[in-house]
């Protein structure tokens, strides 16, 4: 089984963004770092709007242009090192701006790309995707939408074609919110899904369909995993407290679902999730799923997310292989 680690480089988008070092560059070197001791690829989707909007207001701000140096210096070490650097899309970052101390966040009827005319769509991708393949020199052909928002679909397919953007992963089996930001729904999607084509719809198989989709693996969570993850959050916040230091945007009503209920959610190398990776990739090695794909965020990991991730590659290093998305057929 080929296991795919793949990490949002991003921010927080709620009232604190955090800091670039504590979000994103520290973290990341902890995972460069396990990279190269085990030897294992690593994809990383980069939230492109971000970058984009530090080279707008970095020419004003010192504070911002060290920042830019950070980010670029550290995805140019993730291209050194083999790490795939593919195109993740928070489109909120088109309304949003700096006031010269803090970013100041817009997420209202902007928060995904469905949020916007055909002709904005077409604009943000392209502009994005050219920015990114001319910052790391290398092909972009990998997607992940911001807040896994990636329908409908149909909305993407003519600029994703043009841009040869074959591959998409942003679903995982049935996983389904909606709120005044988030609205996805890929219940449809069976459990333990292989990657499969698809054309117009991401939940829908099309054997002949242009483009792929490679599940983020799913799992159904029982309420007592979160009492867990919640509690030991307040009683041991050195070891499972996140090293990023922003906060969420809100999900109304998502944590009392998920203390009442079991609820489908993705296989994550953040915080607490990391702790079930081992179990988990064995449950889909027996089911016999070909591409394990795990999704974490540099800002949501933890002391003890570090230690489970290195214990899951100590243990399995010689059991599964760790390709990148560039590895992978159909891109």
């Amino acid at each position: 089984m080929q296991v795919l680690f793949t990490f949002d480089y991003e921010l927080f988008f709620g009232a604190d963004t955090g800091s670039v070092e504590k979000c994103m560059i520290e973290p990341t070197a902890d995972l460069l770092q396990l990279s190269k001791n085990y030897k294992i690829g690593m994809t990383f989707f980069v939230d492109v709007g971000y970058l984009i909007k530090l080279e707008e207001y970095a020419q004003n701000h010192a504070q911002l242009q060290s920042d830019l140096a950070k980010v670029k210096a550290q995805i140019a070490e993730m291209v050194s090192l083999g790490c795939s650097v593919q195109l993740h899309i928070h489109p909120h970052w088109e309304k949003s701006s700096y006031d010269g101390q803090k970013w100041q966040i817009v997420t209202d009827n902007c928060y995904k790309l469905d949020d916007f005319s055909d002709a904005e769509i077409e604009q943000i991708v392209k502009r994005y995707y050219l920015y990114l393949q001319q910052l790391t020199g290398k092909s972009v052909h990998s997607f992940r939408a911001g807040g896994w928002c990636i329908q409908p679909f149909s909305r993407l397919q003519k600029v994703f074609k043009e841009l040869g953007l074959k591959v998409d992963t942003s679903v995982f089996p049935g996983g389904k919110f909606q709120s005044p930001h988030y609205d996805f729904d890929f219940t449809a999607v069976p459990a333990y899904s292989p990657a499969y084509r698809f054309e117009r719809d991401v939940c829908i198989v099309e054997p002949n369909g242009y483009f792929t989709e490679y599940p983020i693996a799913s799992w159904k969570y029982s309420p007592m995993f979160y009492w867990k993850l919640y509690v030991l959050g307040r009683l041991q916040p050195g070891r499972h407290k996140m090293i990023g230091d922003g906060s969420f945007l809100a999900q109304p009503g998502r944590k009392k679902s998920v203390l009442t209920n079991f609820t489908w959610n993705h296989v994550s190398a953040d915080g607490y999730y990391a702790g079930m990776l081992k179990r988990q990739a064995a449950s889909y090695q027996s089911k016999g799923v070909e591409h394990f794909v795990v999704i974490g965020h540099p800002k949501g990991l933890t002391v003890y997310a570090l230690e489970q991730i290195e214990r899951f590659l100590k243990a399995t290093r010689n059991k599964y292989t760790f390709p990148t998305f560039s590895d992978l057929p159909c891109n």
